[in-house]
């Protein structure tokens, strides 16, 4: 690193910046941040582009398309957010800010004239207080208009009620509110119904490290045209129960558009689940993200190994229960089941939410119960704590799937840590 980076104040408020409570969690958010301002520094602006930065902060191939990854974009929405807090917060003393415009990369450095409220400029720096304040209101009004558009459902916020406790008389409330923070972020991470169609014609599971990878070599793609095989490999598909839980949740009164970000599967990375809590939905063959608290719950899930069933594993069953439980995918009408999973994240600062079914008719079962019934608030009181957090829990979901339709869901059984 040069000495004239090291001397150049805008550096040294990066670093600082990277080094307080809103970045230090999240090495990927830190390096995006000392990267574009590094960039800056050292006259390299014209280069920060979205694939220069995909490559160069996150690892990304340069063969990578920005128009099929956009992990930058989510990464920058989140970097803008939490340069707001900081200096918002920890940094509000200070002389000089960083603000990213909505738009494109390349960091501003406003300095604010002391005791005036107004501010000088600096190198780099081209944009007001006062333009600040125009752009956050812009950001807002843009998230009112495309989140809500891409989850399905206009979201009317409201402020989240103070936390009650255990023994609250709406735990379905406070489960949502320690699911949806606001001093953090949520992940929501739909099912892969291209990983799921790769799966049926190799007609054998890939674990997540292949899937993470991309390691898709053992798929027979001589039996699709060139055009279809290249759409599976890149494009985003998802099912209809997916968007039906996404559009759910949107509609919870605590959600936030600006902390609750949409991550196809393909685009999530360890790191994301260390650092944040996440909503996953569907089962490992169709999101493998799913698989990652197998070692830590009484009940998981288990394919067949020609993709033919699948059947929910009991660990340990009560008196009553069953030590497996199947779904038979061939039949059009039959019985089928679910999981709702709550589970510490990969460090356990946050949490993890799995709805997960043998079939897609039960992963909507287990959302129906998770939205829509009162039956769960007896599992969720007794797990929540008096400080308004909550202990790890399992629920076991039964239900009739019909042409892949979910009917006469309910729970089985349940597990509480």
């Amino acid at each position: 690193m040069s000495g004239s980076r090291e001397a150049d104040p805008r550096w040294r408020l990066a670093q600082t910046v990277a080094a307080g409570p809103h970045f230090v969690r999240s090495p990927l958010l830190s390096r995006f941040l000392l990267y574009v301002v590094g960039e800056t520094i050292d006259g390299r602006q014209a280069s920060l582009t979205e694939h220069r930065i995909g490559v160069s902060v996150f690892g990304r191939p340069s063969s990578y398309r920005t128009d099929l990854d956009n992990i930058v974009r989510n990464y920058a929405r989140q970097l803008r957010r939490r340069l707001h807090d900081h200096f918002a917060n920890e940094g509000s003393g200070s002389r000089m800010r960083i603000e990213i415009p909505v738009g494109g990369y390349v960091p501003l450095f406003p300095e604010i004239a002391e005791g005036s409220g107004g501010e000088r400029g600096v190198p780099g720096a081209g944009r007001s207080i006062r333009s600040r304040s125009r752009l956050s209101v812009a950001f807002r009004i843009a998230m009112a208009i495309l989140v809500p558009g891409l989850l399905l459902g206009s979201v009317k916020l409201v402020q989240r009620n103070p936390r009650m406790g255990a023994g609250t008389e709406d735990p379905v409330r406070e489960f949502w509110s320690a699911m949806l923070p606001r001093n953090s972020i949520t992940y929501i991470v739909p099912s892969d119904a291209g990983f799921n169609l790769m799966e049926d014609m190799a007609q054998h599971t890939l674990p997540l490290a292949s899937y993470i990878r991309g390691s898709y070599d053992n798929i027979p793609w001589n039996k699709l045209g060139p055009h279809a095989a290249q759409d599976l490999r890149t494009q985003q598909y998802t099912d209809l129960v997916s968007l039906q839980i996404v559009a759910l949740l949107a509609h919870r009164p605590e959600y936030d558009p600006q902390r609750v970000l949409l991550r196809f599967p393909r685009d999530l990375r360890v790191d994301d689940l260390k650092h944040a809590n996440a909503f996953i939905i569907g089962s490992a063959s169709a999101n493998p993200w799913a698989s990652v608290g197998d070692n830590a719950t009484n009940f998981h899930i288990e394919l067949d190994a020609k993709m033919e069933s699948a059947e929910i594993v009991n660990s340990h069953p009560k008196e009553g229960e069953q030590s497996s439980y199947a779904s038979h995918w061939n039949e059009p009408a039959h019985e089928t089941f679910a999981l709702i999973q709550y589970l510490p994240n990969l460090n356990g600062s946050g949490h993890l939410l799995l709805v997960e079914g043998l079939d897609v008719a039960g992963t909507e079962a287990a959302a129906d119960l998770l939205f829509h019934s009162d039956s769960i608030s007896p599992i969720l009181r007794s797990a929540s704590h008096a400080d308004g957090t909550f202990r790890q829990f399992e629920i076991l979901v039964r239900a009739t799937s019909i042409q892949s339709n979910a009917e006469n869901a309910e729970i089985l059984a349940s597990r509480t840590r």
